[in-house]
């Protein structure tokens, strides 16, 4: 299991996840829209939940249908960072 980070997060990139994380699995870059969490380095402590200001991060199991595929695009982040981002945006452009 690990922790995934949701729509919410998407253009706002707080980074207070970041700052909290006791392993530094939580990454972004300046044109990401999103920060992602590596499910290979994540420790499930759950540090980052509580830190995070708009509610973005979820356990895996706990994902609404809304922002299931996101569990997805953030494993996809650590081995296609286009197509992450590709798919980011599509489902950016979904909700509207």
């Amino acid at each position: 299991m690990t922790y995934v980070i949701t729509s919410a997060c998407l253009d706002v990139k707080d980074q207070s996840c970041v700052a909290v994380c006791p392993v530094d699995c939580i990454y972004v870059e300046s044109e990401d829209r999103m920060c992602h969490i590596n499910p290979e380095e994540c420790i499930n402590c759950a540090v980052c939940v509580e830190a995070c200001p708009v509610a973005a991060i979820y356990e895996e199991h706990d994902l609404s249908p809304e922002n299931a595929p996101f569990l997805k695009v953030n494993a996809e982040w650590f081995t296609d960072k286009a197509g992450a981002r590709a798919a980011i945006d599509r489902l950016k452009a979904s909700e509207g």
